[in-house]
């Protein structure tokens, strides 16, 4: 996967809150996953994965239905927000070292 910036983690959350609650984690899991195996697929082929982009969190969230963003006063924003931070924590995600399938 690419290196995660703020603006991965906020589309990621904005995704995730566009999902039903049960179904969120995992699809934060799924994200995560699909970035890893598109920047997999541009390292090999030299292009973009045509459906998942260019390996950032971002590219894979943006294939998904997303809502506006809201502030941080908004505890399901906060709740999508930190599910983000604490999967990246969970799966070790790195350039180097993944634990996704694939």
């Amino acid at each position: 996967m690419r290196p995660v910036l703020h603006g991965d983690v906020s589309c990621a959350a904005r995704a995730l809150l566009a999902a039903q609650p049960g179904a969120r984690a995992a699809l934060c899991r799924r994200m995560l996953c699909e970035a890893e195996a598109a920047d997999r697929f541009r390292l090999r082929h030299a292009r973009l994965h045509p459906r998942w982009g260019n390996g950032s969190l971002m590219a894979a969230a943006r294939h998904y239905p997303m809502a506006d963003e809201p502030d941080f006063d908004d505890p399901a924003y906060r709740r999508c927000f930190v599910m983000v931070l604490q999967a990246l924590d969970a799966l070790g995600v790195s350039p180097r070292r993944s634990r996704c399938n694939g």
